[in-house]
């Protein structure tokens, strides 16, 4: 079995009864990816970002590099597993608020489309509250689609629009 890096995307909005805050939900799902999924080989600081869509909470958002043998659908079901385990309901509307979101990013394999998992994720080179974690521990991966790494992707989704005169 060969060995497979991931960026994964992590984002809580709301308490769990037994962790406490999102932030320390996220460092739960830390905590366990570890055992449960594979070695955390870095961690992004712990963000707080406005909600997308619906939900009127504010978001924790956090990034991981973890280290695994697992093949992304298998990744993918056990991040789902975790998610569950830690109170996250996947029923009802997009973007509601949620105890914890686990997303692959990328991956060491480039490109991968399935009904149920793309990668490169669909929307991450327009997501700040994703590149800006995913900076402080994968700047330098680049999307298999554009080319850009992620510090580059980061950089245009934050530079300052020149104003109209």
């Amino acid at each position: 079995m060969s060995t497979h890096r991931y960026l994964i995307a992590l984002g809580s909005n709301q308490r769990h009864p037994m962790f406490g805050r999102p932030r320390d939900v996220l460092q739960v799902a830390i905590d366990r990816m570890s055992s449960a999924v594979g070695a955390v080989l870095a961690q992004s600081p712990i963000i707080t970002s406005a909600p997308i869509g619906p939900s009127q909470r504010r978001y924790a958002n956090g990034a991981v590099v973890i280290s695994t043998n697992r093949e992304p659908e298998d990744l993918l079901e056990s991040l789902q597993e975790l998610e569950q385990v830690l109170g996250r309901e996947r029923r009802g509307q997009r973007w509601r608020a949620r105890t914890l979101d686990l997303d692959i990013v990328l991956w060491c394999g480039g490109i991968l489309s399935q009904e149920h998992l793309q990668i490169p994720h669909p929307a991450f080179r327009e997501r700040e509250f994703v590149l800006g974690p995913a900076m402080a521990v994968a700047a330098g991966w680049r999307d298999p689609v554009t080319g850009l790494t992620i510090k580059q992707l980061h950089s245009r989704l934050t530079k300052p629009k020149p104003t109209p005169r």
